[in-house]
């Protein structure tokens, strides 16, 4: 093939880079086209369509131009660093790695591919060497945006929200309008109950970029924790409206139409949610606990999971708060009245369904051992900072007190087996659990007006049981005669709860 001179072929790679650089991609396209026409194996105008490509959205495209540049010359670091970048796009991330690697290999200071690095190991959720990464590369550009945001994001996805704030805090230092800062901070804002803070951040990410669904989703997700459910109810179909394949904006429809008092529209919602890959098991509970279908025998565990890691930043203060609740202190009144003997730390205690602790100092007096077991891993993090449990367990408490034989002498469960509708299975693996003479304390809501059923789902989620049914249930387990008091549990949108302290000695 007859080439060009060289000279001219330079001059129009130089015109092609510096339309590029100005962001007039059309014609710097034009102008790679142009060399390559003149000579097809250029490095430089393959290599810089290939990036073109990515640009514009063509990730495959991208892979193949600069996959050709490397054919031509693979020893250039960068070519493999933006290799890497287009299967990030195409979310090969093993490959993307590779990618990364072996540009490290060719260039150990390249600050670009330690960051990619960084992202490409978090998305294969291998957090620890991510910030390794990331730290690598902020150790040679400390004011590398980037870097700073992957590491952010990886601190996130190991609840570390504290650390991540000062990461994304950094990048606003220097760049206050940064999109990706400001999404991320507003992340963690709302992960650590900042819910105020967090609707701020989301809408300052949405004036820097409006078109983003997961923001106006978020923001959805932090109003509805505001109790502002009209307005959550907007920002998750603004989000739809950008991404109407999105199950978690659907979902977040749907519970923001349940909260207005919406049934058959969050009824559609939810249904719609399920058809695009929601939970499905969480999906039917709460269709369920709307009354279109029938009730499960108990909440979904990771519906109860997800429901309490929502909860856990301001539990307490909202439940104490808010709701005034006060089963701890009256089941403990009411098992003070049963154990006024019982040396003070004598007993192997168990705090099922512990939440973030707050039966712990009530319990303390009367242990030995004092075990929390509870299914959110963010509730036994604020469990684990009051410093009073001996053990803490992130399990399924069925399954846990099936593998425990005579291992205690109480254990307590408020508001716990209001996520369980039939309790024979979990109240034999309690009787199991305790040694001879133990107690089992807990509480339910009352379910004596609604037509004599055992169990029932509310529309709040929870579920309601008869006195009738315990009796019956403490007969046929050999429990010893079980002892019901009725009380007020707390506040439900302004109205009492009833419910019934239980006491089921063994």
């Amino acid at each position: 093939m007859k080439y060009s001179d060289p000279s001219a072929i330079a001059a129009l790679l130089q015109a092609a880079v510096a339309q590029h650089q100005r962001g007039a991609l059309e014609q710097a396209e034009a102008g790679y086209a142009a060399v390559l026409q003149q000579a097809p194996d250029n490095f430089d105008a393959l290599h810089l369509s290939g990036v073109l490509a990515r640009q514009r959205g063509a990730p495959q495209r991208a892979l193949e131009l600069i996959g050709q540049a490397l054919a031509l010359d693979a020893a250039q670091a960068i070519a493999h660093c933006n290799l890497g970048a287009a299967l990030q796009d195409l979310r090969r991330h093993e490959a993307a790695l590779a990618s990364f690697e072996r540009a490290l290999v060719l260039r150990p200071d390249y600050a670009m591919a330690l960051c990619n690095r960084g992202n490409a190991l978090r998305h294969l959720a291998r957090l620890d060497s991510a910030l390794d990464s990331y730290r690598a590369a902020l150790a040679i550009q400390p004011d590398y945006p980037e870097a700073l945001c992957g590491q952010g994001l990886a601190l996130q996805l190991q609840e570390r929200h504290a650390e991540a704030l000062d990461s994304f805090g950094a990048v606003l230092a220097r760049r206050a309008g940064d999109a990706d800062a400001l999404h991320g901070a507003a992340v963690s804002l709302h992960a650590l109950g900042r819910y105020a803070d967090a609707v701020d951040g989301y809408e300052r990410a949405l004036r820097q970029r409006p078109a983003w669904a997961e923001a106006w989703s978020n923001r959805g997700s932090a109003l509805q924790r505001l109790h502002e459910h009209a307005a959550a109810l907007d920002s998750q179909q603004r989000a739809l409206e950008l991404d109407p394949a999105s199950a978690r904006a659907q979902l977040g429809c749907a519970n923001a139409l349940r909260a207005l008092g919406r049934r058959e529209e969050a009824v559609a919602a939810y249904r719609a949610a399920q058809a695009l890959g929601a939970d499905a098991d969480t999906v039917a509970f709460l269709l369920a606990a709307l009354g279109v279908q029938p009730a499960p025998s108990a909440s979904p565990p990771a519906y109860v999971r997800a429901l309490f890691d929502q909860y856990a930043p301001d539990f307490e203060q909202h439940l104490v708060g808010a709701l005034q609740y006060r089963t701890p202190q009256l089941l403990t009144a009411l098992l003070g009245e049963q154990l006024p003997a019982a040396p003070s730390g004598a007993l192997d205690v168990l705090d099922l369904g512990c939440g973030s602790g707050l039966c712990a100092p009530l319990l303390q007096p009367w242990a030995r051992r004092l075990t929390g077991l509870d299914l959110s891993p963010q509730m036994l993090e604020r469990a684990a900072s009051l410093r009073v449990y001996d053990e803490l367990v992130c399990a399924d408490m069925g399954v846990w007190l099936d593998q425990q034989d005579a291992a205690f002498d109480l254990i307590v469960a408020a508001d716990v087996f209001v996520y369980a509708g039939a309790l024979d299975a979990l109240l034999a693996a309690a009787r199991q659990a305790l040694r001879p003479g133990g107690w089992l304390a807990f509480s339910v809501e009352q379910s004596e007006a609604e037509a004599g059923a055992d169990h029932l789902l509310r529309a709040s989620g929870r579920y309601a049981h008869s006195a009738a049914y315990l009796r019956r249930l403490a007969a046929e387990q050999g429990w010893r005669a079980p002892r019901l008091q009725a009380a007020t549990l707390r506040l439900d949108q302004g109205q009492p709860v009833a419910g019934w302290l239980v006491l089921f000695p063994a």
